[in-house]
């Protein structure tokens, strides 16, 4: 009897071990990485600057004042500066630039485009999380654990088991469910950042939203996510490259044939219209990247 008994327990095992690797198991749903605060912070004023983690290539800035035009500046140790439109409240920013010393400022608007130095700080970085900036939510890939597209992405995760699957059904989810908003397009604020839940729940949007909806719901499951702004020819752009075990960060596209992947960002798989879309975005060839979130 107990040789039988531990012929079947080998026999589950080894069913079970078999079945993993088919695929026959569901993918587990992730954590979602979600920011935290910490004890290294500087203040000046109305703003603050949470440094803590910045080991997982995050910081949080918050401006509590009544100010309604204030601006966060970002020089990167690569030479690059990114600035932003502060909004009131806590908000997380990514140290896409890697290790390195990033000078950090906060400035108020005092009239017209002049602005006063509410804070400003030199902090060196080390990030040993080197996937953590496109994991971690922020100002432009804004969700949390309860956000839609975060269920919507659980929804996805549960019917594969490989992360280039669950790519493909994001993808075709995304670009299944918004439509190329061409007004919206024509009349786009400076510093603009997408709501991904308003964006899914409209049912609309621009090359920015599609690829902020598609990073929150890629972040959400585990699987790193850069939203990259720059240029698609002559077209100021955003699209998306994703990080994909073995094969490393898939740059610029997102659909994959079983073999191979081929370059088509969120924006143009959503629109049957290729020309129309063309006098807003370019043709989709020749992509610069010039900021990364």
């Amino acid at each position: 009897m107990k040789m039988r008994r531990c012929i079947s327990l080998v026999l589950i095992m080894m069913i079970c071990l078999l079945a993993g690797g088919m695929g026959v198991t569901a993918k587990s749903t992730p954590k979602v990485y979600t920011p935290e605060n910490g004890k290294k912070t500087f203040s000046g004023g109305s703003a603050k600057l949470d440094v803590s983690n910045t080991a997982e290539g995050y910081f949080i800035a918050t401006y509590s004042g009544k100010n309604k035009k204030v601006k966060l500046q970002v020089e990167c140790p690569d030479g690059e500066t990114y600035s932003y439109n502060l909004h009131g409240g806590e908000e997380v920013f990514p140290l896409s630039a890697g290790d390195g010393t990033y000078k950090i400022g906060i400035y108020e608007n005092v009239s017209g485009n002049k602005y006063s130095k509410a804070l400003q700080e030199s902090v060196k970085v080390s990030v040993k999380n080197t996937y953590g900036p496109y994991l971690y939510p922020n100002q432009y890939v804004n969700f949390n654990a309860k956000s839609e597209v975060v269920k919507a992405a659980n929804t996805l995760g549960k019917k594969v088991t490989k992360d280039i699957d669950l790519v493909t059904e994001v993808y075709n989810y995304v670009t299944s469910h918004i439509k190329y908003d061409y007004d919206k397009a024509s009349n786009l604020e400076t510093n603009y950042t997408s709501n991904p839940d308003a964006v899914l729940k409209g049912g609309s949007g621009i090359c920015i939203d599609y690829s902020a909806v598609m990073a929150s719901m890629l972040r959400s499951q585990g699987i790193p996510t850069r939203l990259e702004i720059g240029y698609a020819g002559k077209a100021y752009h955003a699209w998306i490259s994703t990080y994909i075990k073995d094969s490393g960060w898939v740059n610029g596209i997102i659909q994959f044939d079983g073999k191979n992947w081929s370059l088509m960002d969120p924006t143009f798989g959503a629109n049957s219209n290729q020309e129309k879309l063309k006098k807003f975005i370019g043709d989709g060839s020749n992509y610069k990247t010039k900021f990364v979130y």
